[in-house]
């Protein structure tokens, strides 16, 4: 993506309704954009004309009239008209003026139907007739928290990059000339996986530093460097890095651990932008989630364990203070993710730096950011392919068990099913693992799936990220390929059912100390993720939440018309009502599980709970239908 489109992606990235959208939306948004000026008194929209175009106000201010005249609005930079008569008759409804001189992006109907259609926060903005500012404040309550907010938000600016070669002297004059406080430097070529993209023109470069305007007062002008010196000999190839749909939490936090104000901010492998620790003070919020600043100041893991009560405090203010489950399992897995990536940390420090490159992966719940309070681990390793097990893997050993033991003193439950990187079964080289999704998939059972199925939710923690991308984009090719995988993944989430019995009721747990209890992990959201993973696999889908997925499976039309919205619902109730529960024996000093009692529910709810599971009985009875067994291999 070039200059020009970069500065109007990032610029309607920051206003409702577009700064919800998703990295490929806004791609495709900036790509269709036509830029037209206005001189001050010019009709922009003329009553009755026919539109074909959303109007998105770059600069200058615009007046809206009714039909007789009355002035209806005055609208600036990042507001939006037109929309009324595209949902309509293509008619100009509200005739507009340029009050000054105006420039106008003009989005085309086509792109503002594909917008509607596929985000529902951006239809829901631009069909309800309501002020922008009500509209907005809507918008805020469901994504107000640093936790979930995407880092990307606060990229005002197209990165300044420049080659390695080039002497100090030149980058300093870009830097100042864009009025930045760093530059990124890039050489050609693509040897380094993690920071090799190209360009608009195809053209293959790697990042291979950062240099930032203390780095030209300490290395350059202090060491009295020639001013020719190129900015390859100066450098910080230290490398920290965020992606763009990353939290303002996380990347506070990457910050704070390292001690750096500046973190490049990358799109896959591709830099979009550098956000420097002030743009987050700026944004910064009264969350009062400042737990996870505080876990990168401990120097043992006996301090994180010490933590572990102020997580439970803030998951009960989050709850109570009206969090929604997509807040919440996004602050939990942040912070989840906090105390796994300190722990690295700390057991790279006792036992020294890895022998070869590897990757912390996490499975499950904290891949998919749904982790509620109640939580075991699921990990892995992932080892770069010079990995030599005589040699090395005494390290990575050593690596997992202290990771593993720390994880279990903090909270997070040694998992049952042994899915942790302490098994030498899950600490492998990349080819390894490449290999065991490869079989997974062109040859499976039920029975082979039925505890490795966890590991398509996968993201990386801590390491070389590229080897996580690797295997997902190895899964989404592979998976919608398979039937016969899709078939078998299909019947292992059918395993659990949901809790009806005739006539919509209640069938209860008989297992002594949850006795006439339902347990609403087990035959609610758990068998909800099994199914929503199952589609997702089958249309392809890279995300990993939930409700991401769901969003995919919508676009592909794999389901009927309003399904995917009917799961998200339920699914959305069904995790809120389990949270909520968590809360109140948090509150009530009891030990939080996953059980309800429905005697214990108000009627309201005990209600929308048998929808909520109807609506996966009946889902779980379609999957069935939509991937039968093959007949031939």
């Amino acid at each position: 993506m070039d200059v020009e489109l970069w500065e109007i992606r990032q610029h309607m990235g920051q206003f409702p309704p577009f700064d919800g959208l998703s990295d490929e939306l806004l791609d495709a948004l900036a790509e269709g954009v036509e830029v037209r000026y206005f001189k001050t008194g010019t009709d922009i929209l003329v009553l009755n004309d026919t539109i074909d175009e959303l109007c998105y106000i770059r600069s200058g201010a615009v007046e809206v009239y009714r039909r007789r005249g009355e002035l209806y609005n005055r609208l600036v930079e990042g507001d939006i008209f037109g929309h009324f008569s595209l949902l309509r008759n293509h008619r100009v409804r509200f005739p507009a003026t340029a009050i000054e001189d105006t420039l106008i992006y003009f989005i085309s109907d086509a792109m503002f139907q594909r917008l509607c259609e596929e985000d529902d926060d951006f239809a829901d903005f631009v069909e309800l007739e309501r002020p922008r500012l009500e509209s907005a404040a809507e918008l805020q309550k469901k994504s107000n928290d640093m936790m979930v907010t995407r880092i990307r938000k606060l990229v005002s600016r197209y990165p300044v990059m420049v080659e390695s070669t080039m002497s100090v002297q030149e980058a300093a004059l870009q830097v100042g000339n864009a009025q930045a406080s760093a530059v990124l430097v890039i050489d050609e070529g693509s040897d380094n996986p993690r920071y090799s993209f190209k360009d608009s023109e195809g053209k293959s470069w790697q990042m291979c530093g950062i240099l930032t305007d203390s780095d030209f007062r300490n290395r350059v002008v202090a060491k009295g460097l020639s001013p020719q010196t190129p900015v390859g000999e100066v450098i910080s190839h230290a490398l920290i890095t965020i992606q763009s749909d990353a939290s303002i939490y996380e990347a506070m936090l990457t910050m704070l651990r390292n001690n750096v104000h500046h973190l490049p901010v990358l799109y896959r492998q591709r830099p979009v932008g550098v956000v420097h620790l002030s743009d987050i003070i700026r944004y910064e919020t009264h969350s009062g989630l400042y737990l996870v600043s505080n876990i990168f100041n401990q120097s043992s893991a006996y301090g994180l364990a010490r933590l572990s009560a102020d997580v439970r405090a803030a998951f009960v203010r989050m709850v109570q203070e009206g969090a929604n489950s997509v807040m919440l399992g996004s602050a939990l897995s942040t912070i989840g993710r906090g105390f796994t990536r300190r722990l690295l940390e700390l057991a790279e420090a006792e036992l020294g730096p890895p022998p070869v490159p590897y990757c912390f992966m996490v499975n499950g719940s904290m891949a998919r950011n749904e982790q509620s309070i109640v939580t075991d681990q699921d990990n892995a390793l992932i080892l770069s392919d010079d990995f030599d097990p005589d040699t090395h893997d005494d390290y990575f050993k050593a690596l997992a068990a202290y990771v593993s033991d720390g994880l279990d003193a903090c909270g997070y439950t040694y998992c049952k099913g042994d899915i942790m990187a302490t098994n030498p079964r899950w600490r492998q080289p990349l080819k390894v693992w490449k290999e065991y999704f490869e079989e997974w998939i062109a040859n499976p059972t039920p029975e082979k799936l039925l505890h490795s199925s966890i590991f398509f939710d996968l993201d990386s923690v801590y390491g070389e990220s590229h080897f996580v991308e690797t295997l997902q984009d190895l899964i989404a090719t592979r998976a919608p390929q398979s039937p016969l995988f899709l078939a078998a993944m299909a019947r292992n989430a059918l395993n659990r059912t949901p809790p009806l019995g005739f006539f919509r009721t209640f069938v209860m747990e008989k297992d002594g100390k949850h006795n006439n209890s339902i347990n609403l992990k087990r035959r609610g959201t758990a068998p909800m993720v099994d199914l929503i993973r199952v589609h997702a696999l089958a249309c392809g889908s890279k995300a990993q939440n939930s409700f991401r997925r769901l969003e995919d499976i919508n676009d592909t039309q794999l389901l009927a018309s309003g399904v995917s919205d009917k799961l998200s619902y339920a699914f959305e109730f069904l995790c809120m009502s389990r949270l909520r529960h968590q809360m109140i024996d948090l509150e009530e000093e009891r030990a939080p599980d996953n059980n309800i009692e429905p005697e214990n529910v108000e009627d309201s709810e005990r209600h929308t709970l048998k929808d909520a599971f109807q609506v996966l009985s009946n889902a779980q009875k379609f999957l069935k239908f939509r991937y039968p067994v093959p007949s031939q291999r």
